[in-house]
């Protein structure tokens, strides 16, 4: 990014990017894509977006960090806690979301389903 690393609006809104997963830019960069950010009515930066699938791997990486070891060695009410905070963040409203979390999890589609299911019985009629 060729705008300074130490603007104010840089350094305030790093943290939620480095979150998203996304990615900054100096605004000469941005496509019709990417969220341009002004400073008392100057452009400073640019937000590239992750797509979907990106976010999903990054929240799982940042779950991870959280929980400090991988998902997989989780207890299954960890897991099932898991489930219940990707769900609430969209995590399965992404394109092979299951598939991913399951994988993550190192439990079937079938067993994501079920504590999906667990926790809200409405779903499951």
């Amino acid at each position: 990014m060729t705008e300074p690393a130490d603007h104010p609006l840089v350094t305030a809104v790093k943290p939620l990017v480095d979150a998203m997963g996304a990615e900054l830019l100096a605004p000469e960069q941005a496509t019709t894509e990417d969220v341009v950010l002004a400073w008392e009515g100057v452009d400073v930066m640019a937000v590239r977006l992750p797509q979907l699938s990106e976010s999903l791997d990054h929240i799982l990486a940042a779950m991870e960090r959280r929980h400090g070891m991988p998902l997989a060695d989780l207890d299954r009410k960890a897991k099932q806690g898991v489930v219940r905070t990707l769900e609430a963040r969209g995590a399965f409203s992404v394109r092979h979301g299951v598939e991913t979390v399951a994988g993550a999890l190192g439990v079937s589609r079938f067993t994501v389903y079920n504590y999906l299911n667990r926790d809200n019985p409405a779903k499951s009629e």
